[in-house]
């Protein structure tokens, strides 16, 4: 009898509990209603009641549950380890007392004692069902967690649960996702129980569980629903370049087709603008301006300016500017009210648009010629009919004419060999003397030659002698400016922070190995 007992123990080392077949009902009832999986429902329920035993025979020891998968009988156990030196006697047994009680037990087995099954009390019962509340919470979050990770980007659809400080809270179906107030479009309002579509702009695994973020003002958000609306733009025919969007009042959105044959703008119209007014209403009234995208950024900036007329276009590559001469009577409509089209017009081509009128640009061309004219009567000694001739011809600076080939020269109509030679000399004669002048004011403010000698790009000598002014005289002074410093340091010189820190990292690039050079322009030198 006693051999058959211990057979039994060693079949069912969790002791003999009574079939529970409503446990089962409830894990399947609770996996299906969560839509989480079964077992994770019973690794909860195991918990919940491991926790209990260790409440009845106490938590330092080491309690065990199992429930059966199929029967729901719930199985309970104290679980002690085999060890050479004992350190905690609660659950721990030194090898020669285990012995004793099976001799085939060795180091790292575990003598399993099964106990009755727990009485559940008030408490334990109470205790026991927060554990299983926050064990499925968990398993739930995790799943909306793997299920809404990668659809960042995505426009999804949802009803308003509630509305709490103005920002909104959306039912997914399967998650909640949060539609925070500045992410809504200005004069919307939403209730409980109204349908709301938005885009998904990130889900982030924060410690009170996964949050889903929505956007109703991203330009994503416009991009994608012209997607939804338009099938040239879902199968690839249509391509969406850029987006600019003032939610709630106006849009626009640069396409290229890849079909000579489809006209891009045309098709996101769509017959008689059913396309676009679906959009539109949407987006709660939001005027779209639907503009060809091209290449060549001078045409994309005409185009993105629409409805304005153009009337010239000069781009400055180098600091990603270009300026858009309008007619007079455009000015305003090339601006837009208070500034909104200009301004979605930049953000759209990704350049700083400056508008000036046609009499503003005639007058401020007229200033031009007038300083460079005086320019070159001052330093070449020459009348005003030649100073205005090279001006007509494109010269802006006495550098030029001083390495300019004598025969570009010769080739302006009104110049023979020997005037062009002789405008080339006194260019040059001029150059020299004022890079003399330049060296002499250097040596005086006591400019180390390393500064002088350092050869970095946008630092020429005019600026050389005004950080000198300014105290910054050695390559180190320099590099241990930051970006604003040394804008401030050159003022009036213009210059943007871009620049500033390129030239600052190009100052500490000799701190560094060649391989270990700092990418921040906000590095520090060694040892600060």
């Amino acid at each position: 009898m006693a051999k058959r007992k211990e057979k039994e123990n060693e079949a069912n080392p969790y002791g003999i509990g009574m079939p529970r077949p409503e446990l089962v009902q409830v894990a399947d009832t609770v996996a299906r209603d969560k839509n989480i999986d079964r077992e994770e429902v019973f690794v909860a329920m195991e918990q919940a009641i491991q926790k209990a035993g260790r409440s009845k025979y106490g938590h330092e020891k080491d309690i065990r549950a199992s429930i059966d998968r199929k029967s729901g009988e719930i199985r309970l156990a104290r679980y002690t380890t085999v060890v050479e030196v004992v350190e905690d006697d609660n659950t721990q047994i030194s090898l020669a007392n285990a012995q004793k009680k099976k001799p085939e037990l060795k180091v790292g087995d575990a003598i399993i004692d099964p106990l009755p099954p727990i009485d559940w009390g008030r408490i334990a019962a109470q205790t026991a069902k927060q554990v299983i509340v926050q064990k499925v919470r968990d398993a739930e979050r995790a799943r909306q967690f793997l299920e809404y990770k990668d659809r960042a980007n995505t426009v999804v659809n949802g009803l308003v649960k509630r509305v709490e400080f103005g920002n909104v809270v959306v039912d997914l179906g399967r998650a909640e996702a949060m539609l925070r107030r500045d992410e809504l479009i200005p004069r919307e309002h939403f209730k409980n129980g109204d349908r709301v579509r938005a885009l998904i702009t990130s889900v982030r695994e924060e410690a009170r569980g996964p949050q889903i973020f929505l956007s109703r003002t991203a330009p994503q958000f416009m991009a994608m629903l012209f997607a939804q609306e338009v099938p040239e733009i879902y199968d690839g025919i249509i391509e969406i370049k850029a987006v600019a969007r003032d939610p709630g009042s106006r849009a626009k959105i640069a396409v290229l087709s890849n079909d000579h044959s489809i006209d891009p703008v045309g098709a996101c119209v769509g017959m008689r603008g059913s396309r676009v007014q679906a959009v539109v209403g949407e987006l709660q009234g939001e005027k779209i301006d639907i503009i060809q995208w091209n290449e060549d950024p001078a045409t994309f900036v005409v185009n993105g300016l629409a409805p304005a007329e153009v009337t010239k276009v000069v781009l400055d590559e180098d600091s990603g500017r270009i300026e858009v001469v309008v007619p007079d009577e455009q000015l305003s409509l090339a601006i837009g009210r208070r500034g909104q089209n200009v301004r979605l017009a930049s953000q759209l081509t990704g350049w700083t648009i400056d508008i000036l009128t046609e009499a503003e640009e005639s007058e401020r061309r007229q200033e031009e010629f007038k300083s460079r004219s005086k320019m070159f009567i001052d330093a070449l000694d020459v009348d005003d009919v030649l100073a205005h001739l090279l001006v007509t011809e494109g010269f802006t600076s006495v550098e030029e004419l001083a390495f300019v080939p004598v025969e570009e020269l010769t080739d302006i109509e009104g110049l023979d060999e020997d005037i062009a030679t002789e405008i080339k000399d006194r260019a040059t004669a001029y150059v020299d003397a004022e890079n003399k002048k330049t060296l002499e004011r250097m040596q005086e403010l006591g400019v180390a030659q390393d500064l002088v000698d350092s050869g970095i790009e946008g630092l020429d000598s005019k600026k050389v002698i005004a950080l000198a002014e300014k105290g910054v005289k050695t390559l180190d002074d320099l590099a241990d400016l930051a970006g604003d410093e040394l804008i401030e340091a050159l003022a009036p010189i213009k210059m943007d922070l871009e620049t500033a820190n390129a030239i600052i990292m190009a100052a500490r690039a000799h701190w560094f190995p060649t391989e270990d050079a700092p990418t921040d322009a906000a590095a520090s030198p060694p040892g600060s």
